[in-house]
């Protein structure tokens, strides 16, 4: 009987990689960006179709300083995993998304099937791009319809990357490439080119994302005369042209009180032809001076102008940083997207707070600080699902710390050469409990969930058996307790599991024998707050109608919805 099973095992899956090789044949292009998928499949892929991620609770490294802030969650495991995870808890949820992914340079920073990927490795791009573009497509599914993706990246895959992109969010969905400057000093004398800059890829999940730009300052207008339009403030009546090249705008206008005639100058015309002139001074959009010497300006109305924000920069000059003293505050912030922090004051910074040197080359705070700050509310969800040394999560509760946000943050880091519990996690800690040897953190009060990914082996993700399924629902509780963001629990025994929030609670009854569901449905239907509650069952909406009359409970199912989100996950895999 073990014999017939695992020859069946066996014909299913070889079925599967043949209906994967007549789709990928059907779609192959004529033109774009083909590479080989299938010489060396990922491991971690392949094991997700017969096993099932989940997400169990590291109690101990739980961090809450303040009940009232929103809660952050760190996962520890592979970044395939957890989006797998996040797919069920999060789909649609994200605001934010910024990555640091490895690099592919070729000097050990890119690992494939456990094993580095070197500069000689013939199918090193296939190898990076597929491992990319595995995991871009699960982060598009956990996007709001109003989210912005960031990914950096330099000269090695910029150009690879930007066509994965294209593919993956579509062309019409790109923003920008950022340039920004993370070194000093690093320069190719064999080329003779300065290598000191990397890029951020930047593209939104629909038409409705845009970036938020650099808020205008509208304080300087006013409205003395009480002018219908609103708001306004006396602006420059001429350009910079001469007279030679704009020979229209060089005429002479009368102001219509005192009559007074008044020439344009020769190496600086009027901004106006002179029928629109005419009309703005019949309107009183002019104003003419009232003392001797002065020249006239125009009324320049706050709700004339296009957007109350000013575009951000996509690259400022090194040189023009240092002229610090010529520069306003609104062009100080845009430099400060493209030049933040070089890495190496970066670096320093975490080896201060750390108390040694424990990473190199971590990202600027700063930089992924502005990135957050022009792209989302300050009320978001921001992902970094290939974390590092914790950046991100630095970022985020600064900038709640400036402006008195509630962002939250997902990391999703492996623990490869204890990265996890050795520096992002202890970065994280510091910065929420405070370091007094870093005078630029105090106590920043927020909280933290701490999970770890694990696997639960099921025949093949097309057949999961009635065993395994009854296994899953009892191994959800953590991941239903995440997506439902209830992850104070209040109470487990052999038949349900019951997690509270602020606001509701979240309960799953994990039997198929329904002999004490009643029980549960009492206890629930007391509650004043609303109640969200998994059942288990076989299919779909079996208990969907069930107890509608209990006006506070509504009845999910469970554990088919996992099991069908972990069939689409493998899907896009192919």
């Amino acid at each position: 009987m073990q014999e017939i099973e695992k020859k069946n095992k066996e014909l299913l899956e070889e079925v599967e990689k043949l209906k994967r090789q007549v789709k990928i044949l059907k779609v192959r292009k004529k033109y774009g960006l083909v590479f080989e998928e299938e010489r060396e499949p990922e491991q971690i892929v392949l094991d997700c179709q017969i096993k099932i991620p989940i997400l169990k609770e590291d109690k101990p490294k739980e961090i809450i300083s303040d009940k009232e802030k929103p809660v952050n969650v760190l996962i520890e495991g592979d970044n395939y995993h957890a989006l797998s995870v996040l797919n069920y808890t999060h789909k649609g949820a994200v605001d934010v998304i910024y990555i640091d992914p490895p690099y592919n340079t070729g000097n050990k920073d890119f690992v494939y099937n456990d094993k580095y990927v070197d500069s000689e490795d013939s199918f090193r791009h296939s190898k990076w791009l597929s491992f990319m573009g595995k995991r871009l497509k699960l982060a598009k599914n956990l996007m709001r319809s109003t989210g912005i993706i960031f990914i950096s990246i330099d000269d090695n895959e910029l150009a690879n990357l930007k066509l994965l992109c294209d593919e993956i969010f579509g062309l019409n969905h790109f923003i920008s490439i950022f340039v920004w400057k993370r070194r000093s000093g690093a320069n190719d004398p064999k080329n003779l080119v300065s290598t000191d800059h990397e890029y951020i890829l930047c593209y939104k999940k629909s038409d409705r994302a845009t970036l938020r730009g650099i808020k205008k300052d509208l304080s300087n207008y006013k409205n003395p005369d009480n002018n219908p339009k609103g708001p306004w403030i006396a602006g420059d009546l001429t350009c910079g042209k001469t007279k030679d090249e704009r020979p229209n705008l060089f005429y002479e206008i009368i102001d219509p009180s005192s009559k007074k005639v008044y020439k344009a100058n020769q190496n600086r015309v009027w901004i106006f032809e002179e029928s629109r002139m005419l009309r703005e001074i019949k309107e009183g959009k002019i104003i003419f001076p009232k003392k001797e010497g002065g020249t006239p300006q125009y009324k320049r109305f706050a709700n004339n102008l296009r957007s109350n924000f000013k575009p951000l920069s996509t690259w400022i000059e090194a040189s023009v940083v240092n002229k610090k003293d010529i520069l306003n505050e609104e062009e100080k912030h845009k430099i400060r997207i493209m030049q933040s922090d070089l890495n190496q004051t970066a670096t320093k910074e975490l080896r201060e707070l750390m108390g040694r040197q424990l990473f190199n080359y971590p990202k600027p705070k700063r930089l992924i600080t502005e990135l957050i700050k022009h792209s989302a509310s300050d009320e978001c969800m921001v992902l970094d699902f290939m974390a590092g040394s914790g950046t991100t999560a630095h970022a985020v509760l600064e900038l709640n710390k400036e402006d008195k946000g509630n962002r939250r943050f997902i990391l999703c880091t492996n623990n490869e050469n204890n990265i996890a519990t050795d520096v992002c996690y202890p970065r994280i800690k510091k910065v929420i409990g405070g370091h007094k040897k870093w005078q630029d953190i105090t106590k920043i009060p927020a909280n933290l969930k701490y999970f770890k990914t694990e696997l639960l082996d099921i025949d093949h993700i097309s057949h999961v058996s009635d065993e395994q399924k009854i296994k899953l629902t009892y191994c959800a509780g953590e991941m239903i307790a995440l997506r439902e963001g209830a992850f104070i629990e209040i109470e487990k025994d052999d038949w349900w599991q019951i997690f509270r929030d602020e606001t509701k609670y979240t309960a799953i009854y994990f039997k198929e024998d329904k002999k004490k569901l009643n029980d549960l449905i009492k206890k629930l239907s007391k509650l004043n707050e609303k109640v969200v509650l998994y059942i288990f069952s076989w299919g779909k909406n079996e208990y969907k109608n069930e107890f509608i009359e209990y006006k506070n409970i509504k009845v999910e199912d469970i554990p088919e919805p996992i099991i069908d989100v972990y069939k689409e996950v493998n899907r896009l895999s192919w």
